[in-house]
């Protein structure tokens, strides 16, 4: 019994380990979680499991995930700085909708409030 109780404890080690390493090679690989598990030597489910099972596993992963968006959102301001017209498109599409840079239409009421339809159905006769 004292056996198992060893071997409990050193598989849960284990996984720590290798939860640590993944948090570190997701960091290296810009949050692509495939990468980081194939680089940790995990299967790439693997890190989505543990997420479910451990809060604080999951907590990690989230804010490499925002440390990542971080950089990214970085990296399109020196574009955008830099005079970039697609940055600058992308930007303003993504952030300021609010002010008109949308593609699609958006068709609402008066200061974007919900518009009243009402249809109404006529069935004809082939007399009419």
């Amino acid at each position: 019994m004292e056996k198992s109780k060893n071997e409990i404890e050193k598989k849960q080690q284990k996984q720590h380990y290798k939860k640590e390493a993944f948090i570190k090679a997701l960091e290296k690989s810009l949050g692509i979680v495939s990468q980081a598990a194939k680089k940790v030597g995990i299967d790439r489910t693997t890190p989505y499991r543990w997420m479910k099972e451990d809060e604080e596993f999951q907590a990690k992963v989230s804010e490499v995930q925002n440390v990542v968006g971080d950089f990214a959102e970085t990296k399109l301001y020196e574009l955008v700085n830099d005079g970039n017209p697609s940055a600058t498109i992308f930007l303003c599409k993504t952030k300021f909708k609010n002010r008109g840079y949308v593609e699609r239409q958006e068709i609402t009421g008066l200061d974007g409030k919900n518009l009243d339809i009402n249809i109404e159905v006529i069935h004809t006769t082939k007399d009419d």
